[in-house]
């Protein structure tokens, strides 16, 4: 392992962007677990991506998940409900896509 530091790289992205997020981490050998999740506005489907890496390697799995998830705008249809009990009665533009990426210290790591 290249540093002696290891940190846990959490990545919330929008269901599809989660295949090509995934398969990028996966071909510069990040070992990658997905889990859906869901959260959000419209309480979208999205997948949080775990990757546990070497410290030096953190900002290459950043970009790689950024260059994979970019920001977009789409129109919801106008039956898509916002809010509990109430719906949207025009077509709304949302933004969608990007991710939320949380990088943090791992104390110790196991593979048993």
């Amino acid at each position: 392992m290249g540093s002696d530091y290891m940190k846990l790289v959490l990545a919330i992205v929008s269901n599809d962007d989660s295949s090509s997020v995934s398969s990028s981490l996966t071909k510069a050998n990040y070992s990658v677990t997905r889990l859906a999740t869901t959260g959000g506005f419209l309480r979208a489907g999205n997948t949080t991506i775990i990757v546990g890496c070497d410290d030096d390697r953190v900002d290459n799995c950043v970009e790689i998940i950024g260059n994979e998830s970019k920001r977009r705008t789409e129109i919801v249809p106008s039956t898509a409900s916002y809010d509990i009990g109430r719906y949207a009665s025009f077509p709304v533009e949302v933004q969608i896509g990007g991710a939320t990426v949380f990088v943090i210290d791992v104390a110790q790591f196991h593979k048993m």
